[in-house]
């Protein structure tokens, strides 16, 4: 469903699933402003390379699925998504802001992320278990013997 991406010397799929909860879990949040943060973070997501697949919030968080290029660490970008969609949010809806959240705060310091793949770790961990191993010297040697036995006559 979702593309892989190249970059000059690598090629990815990474994506990550982000919480964001405003500080205090006030209920801030209205439609208008859901759909302006979303905005703001799809703006910013392509100002750091990355990609915003999903978006979707409530009163007092949001979701977002992000392909984050390999350049970009996890922190940095979530540093980058909440100060940005901080300031503008408390710019342009700041009437309704001032009277839930105090201070230069919007969203809570902490945040959540999850890996998200096609696959489960159990088939991760299973795939590379079974990775082709360099045979042993001793299933070398039975293998030229065996071989040896089996041939033809000349």
């Amino acid at each position: 469903m979702y593309d892989w991406r190249t970059g000059r010397s690598c090629i990815f799929k990474n994506h990550a699933h982000l919480v964001f909860v405003t500080k205090y879990r006030r209920e801030v949040f209205t439609a208008e402003m859901l759909e302006r943060t979303r905005d703001i973070i799809a703006e910013t997501c392509k100002q750091m390379d990355c990609e915003l697949l999903e978006f979707g919030g409530e009163h007092n968080h949001i979701h977002l699925m992000v392909a984050i290029h390999p350049k970009v660490s996890v922190s940095n970008l979530v540093g980058k998504l909440k100060g940005k969609s901080s300031y503008m949010l408390r710019r342009e809806f700041w009437e309704r802001i001032k009277t839930m959240l105090w201070g230069n705060h919007f969203w809570s310091p902490s945040y959540c992320v999850v890996s998200c793949g096609g696959a489960t770790l159990e088939v991760i961990k299973q795939y590379i278990e079974e990775q082709n191993a360099p045979p042993s010297e001793q299933a070398v040697q039975r293998s030229k013997a065996l071989t040896k036995t089996n041939l033809p006559p000349a």
